[in-house]
């Protein structure tokens, strides 16, 4: 793939995306998730995983429940759309 092709390939994602893939740490990993092979997705799944193991050794309590409270508004859309029918 010539330097164009991937400079249009990237100028056509979404701007969030693009600014998600500019952050230094997060963002390469996250490039080679979307983008990348079967086992770049699952390391990546994996070091999510261990950064919430760590949050959970650092900080606690609240580590495990900040997650689950962002989880509600979703499971409550879901709710919504599973009994709409």
């Amino acid at each position: 793939m010539s330097m164009s092709t991937k400079q249009e390939a990237a100028a056509r994602r979404p701007l969030l995306l693009r600014l998600l893939f500019a952050v230094p740490v997060i963002g390469w990993m996250l490039k080679e998730a979307v983008g990348g092979s079967e086992t770049a997705k699952t390391l990546f799944v994996i070091n999510c995983m261990l950064i919430w193991v760590m949050a959970i050794v650092f900080f606690g309590y609240p580590a495990i429940i900040l997650p689950a409270l962002a989880l509600v508004p979703t499971v409550f859309v879901l709710l919504i759309l599973i009994t709409k029918g």
